[in-house]
């Protein structure tokens, strides 16, 4: 979730301390944009630690500086 409350995705898979993105369909360019997340062709992207705040329960929260 974005630091607005936006759901950006799902993760898919976590890899070492990278987690894989499935994002929303609705995700807006903007969004999509900030996070390097551009090629139209993939199906998932990593979450790069560092744009992480928290995660609580089964959510992970973006820094809003992301």
């Amino acid at each position: 979730m974005t630091a607005d409350g936006e759901m950006i995705g799902t993760v898919e898979r976590i890899r070492g301390d990278e987690a894989h993105v499935r994002p929303d369909t609705g995700l807006s360019q903007s969004v999509r944009e900030t996070l390097g997340w551009t090629d139209e062709s993939e199906e998932m992207y990593p979450l790069r630690h560092e744009s992480v705040e928290q995660i609580a329960g089964d959510e992970i929260h973006l820094k809003s500086t992301f």
